[in-house]
């Protein structure tokens, strides 16, 4: 049996939100882009690891983003709404997060 990575849940985005996710997502890739070039061209591994490190703060910055958006509009919105079940929800979100 597979398993589901994704809820079936969704969110709209306010524009700025959007935008800056995206521009974010958007410096990641090209640090992985260019991490893979490095390889292709056979770089120095210090080199390369050094800018795995960067690709990798990058993408806890974005985690970090992501994170207390959630926090501030979805889990609190449902909670107003006496959703208590997204408390249990963002425990298990955060558990995986910290593996």
């Amino acid at each position: 049996m597979e398993k589901e990575c994704c809820s079936h849940k969704t969110k709209e985005r306010p524009l700025q939100e959007y935008k800056n996710l995206i521009h974010r997502l958007n410096r990641i890739e090209g640090q992985i882009r260019g991490i893979r070039g490095m390889v292709e061209k056979n770089a120095y591994c210090t080199d390369i690891l050094i800018q795995i490190a960067a690709a990798n703060a990058a993408l806890n910055a974005f985690t970090k983003e992501l994170l207390a958006d959630h926090i501030k509009t979805c889990v609190a919105q449902d909670i107003r709404n006496g959703k208590d079940e997204t408390v249990d929800e963002l425990v298990a979100t955060l558990q995986k997060l910290m593996k």
